[in-house]
């Protein structure tokens, strides 16, 4: 797997994946940027959380349940001193389909977390990473 990151200016980077995608990132105003894109610490939250769901809905997807959508919201906590590590960080997943059996859920989590996450485990090595979830019917969801 390749990346590249290119310094666009003050603290703006330009970082190209492998699978040809761009994505920018930049710093705090604080900081000498101009806050127009997620920080790199937010890009790493972000792959966690992408990988995960990821590996939800596809373990769901697998077992014919019927999920209609996948929601994780996280929390992290930093280090106070340099290097500012991830110390905490909390998934919280809103798993909605119909008909859907919290254990299969709980189950889907665990195995993601524990067996097939990348970012699970490599952040994990440095953070405590915890989950919860919760299953919305899709039946009884409104959309607006």
């Amino acid at each position: 797997m390749k990346t590249r990151i290119k310094w666009v200016q003050d603290v703006s980077f330009l970082a190209e994946t492998g699978s040809g995608h761009a994505v920018m990132m930049d710093g705090a105003l604080e900081s000498g940027g101009r806050n127009l894109a997620p920080r790199p610490m937010e890009m790493l939250l972000v792959g966690l959380g992408g990988c995960t769901a990821f590996d939800v809905v596809m373990i769901l997807k697998r077992g014919r349940e019927a999920i209609t959508d996948c929601v994780v919201e996280m929390d992290a906590e930093r280090a106070a001193a340099d290097p500012k590590v991830f110390t905490a960080i909390k998934l919280h997943f809103i798993v909605t389909g119909k008909r859907l059996e919290a254990h299969k859920v709980e189950r889907a989590i665990k195995l993601s977390a524990e067996k097939y996450c990348s970012a699970s485990a490599m952040l994990g090595a440095v953070a405590t990473i915890t989950h919860d979830f919760e299953i919305r019917d899709a039946d009884a969801v409104v959309t607006e």
